[in-house]
């Protein structure tokens, strides 16, 4: 049998999912983990130029014509949310950790082309503290593959059959860190505004102590944002990029970024002040 697809006619609205995700979140405890085998499709999504320039703004790029490839990812995002916050879907999206990410931009894109998205899950597997799968994403322009990308996602305390799967692992730099940066109390808040992703864990101390921690995090994918945005022109074109959420970042907060180059391959890392990562990274 085919996978089962899903056309959608525009991004749905993120902070309704996750409202419905934080209502089922208990219907869902102690499900069985099993993937349902969707795929979730836009055919002709129209990016924002305000939008775009409301990322960079937020996330440290200098507006271009063509756009980051993190961006391209912010694009999917809402149909992410939108499959994992079925009924059929096995864990609950307020409760999942991004672990890892890894996105290729195959070639440059352009703000004023239209794009063709589609998502979907695969590979669930055991892990330590619960199970992992993987958000894949693809992103056409025309007939041309433009982006892929892949989030690995952990729902702790979940139970899934097999061996523990290999954690991805990646090298930090042994640079000192070559930038500060000062991270404001609402810097989640405005992340959530520019990419529509609205966990409550990122916006006020009561809502992410709700979830465990003292005060709001800032967004993974805003410090994967952001490192790439501190690469600047040592971006080429096209490239790959993989990176590790070690520690989330607290806000308020500081932190540096160190990176190394070799052969127009980069890493890099976010790190506290004692050195210790809150994102690895590498560029190819």
């Amino acid at each position: 049998m085919g996978r089962d697809v899903v056309e959608l006619r525009e991004l749905p609205d993120v902070n309704k999912l996750l409202l419905k995700a934080l209502a089922g979140a208990v219907t869902k405890k102690g499900r069985r983990a099993r993937l349902p085998d969707r795929s979730m499709l836009v055919m002709g999504h129209e990016q924002s130029l305000r939008g775009l320039a409301e990322y960079c703004k937020v996330t440290g790029f200098t507006l271009r014509d063509t756009v980051p490839a993190t961006w391209l990812h912010v694009q999917t995002f809402p149909m992410q949310a939108a499959l994992m916050a079925q009924d059929d879907f096995p864990f609950s999206l307020a409760g999942l950790v991004h672990v890892s990410n890894r996105m290729r931009l195959h070639r440059p894109v352009r703000v004023g082309e239209g794009l063709r998205m589609a998502v979907r899950t695969e590979h669930l597997a055991a892990h330590a503290k619960g199970a992992v799968f993987d958000m894949v994403g693809e992103i056409h322009v025309g007939d041309d593959l433009a982006w892929s990308g892949s989030s690995t996602y952990l729902a702790t305390g979940a139970r899934v059959e097999g061996e523990p799967a290999d954690a991805l692992r990646l090298t930090a730099p042994q640079e000192a860190p070559s930038q500060q940066w000062r991270l404001p109390a609402d810097l989640g808040r405005q992340y959530a505004r520019v990419s529509g992703d609205s966990n409550p864990i990122h916006l006020y101390p009561l809502t992410a102590r709700l979830f465990g921690f003292p005060r709001p995090i800032i967004h993974g994918m805003w410090t994967h944002a952001r490192a790439l945005a501190a690469l600047g022109g040592r971006l080429p074109e096209t490239y790959e990029v993989q990176v590790q959420f070690a520690k989330p970042i607290l806000l308020p907060g500081k932190v540096g970024f160190a990176a190394a180059g070799q052969d127009g391959s980069w890493r890099f890392a976010v790190v506290n002040r004692e050195g210790k990562p809150h994102l690895v990274g590498e560029v190819s």
